[in-house]
């Protein structure tokens, strides 16, 4: 079994953001993958799916393994170098800005069917069922109607239960 490695260095999108991407397709066929990535709207989207395509045509020209057997069995995004750009602040400082990077490698293998085992049922012994027995009906108890009580009238206005002062 022949496994095909592309990489893409120095992305200049956040490793964070890129991974968000690569779960989508980690562990797809190379046709799924490939109509995920072009309806995803993420920025990181296009860079994996151009080094998707470029895998995939390793594998025919280099190993000659066709498209449709191959799947993506590992997707590593790691960091890269991050570049230091500075920005004026108040009171004459100046803060530190980090532009990240990422590797992005991608691991494709080919499809190997597997026979499946047929395992051997042993014989069930039959039990004779029994008739289900009639569960009787449980009646509601009847409620009488509860007295209704008077309502309390309220008055109009606002009513003081407290005072600071008496006038």
């Amino acid at each position: 079994m022949v496994s095909v490695t592309a990489k893409l260095r120095y992305l200049r999108i956040t490793p964070r953001k890129v991974r968000q991407v690569s779960d989508l397709i980690r562990g797809k066929t190379v046709e799924e993958a490939q109509t995920i990535l072009r309806y995803t709207v993420k920025k990181a989207a296009q860079p994996l799916l151009k080094l998707l395509k470029s895998a995939v045509a390793s594998a025919k020209n280099n190993f000659q393994l066709e498209e449709l057997n191959l799947y993506i069995s590992k997707i590593l995004v790691d960091e890269g170098p991050k570049l230091k750009r500075w920005r004026a602040r108040a009171r004459g400082r100046a803060d530190e800005i980090q532009k990240k990077t990422s590797h992005v490698t991608i691991v494709l293998d080919e499809i190997t069917k597997k026979p499946k085992k047929v395992k051997k049922i042993k014989e069930i012994k039959k039990v004779p069922l029994k008739p289900l027995e009639r569960i009787p009906k449980i009646e509601k108890p009847k409620f009488k109607p509860e007295i209704e009580l008077p309502r309390p009238k309220i008055e109009k206005g606002i009513k003081r239960v407290f005072r600071r002062k008496a006038f």
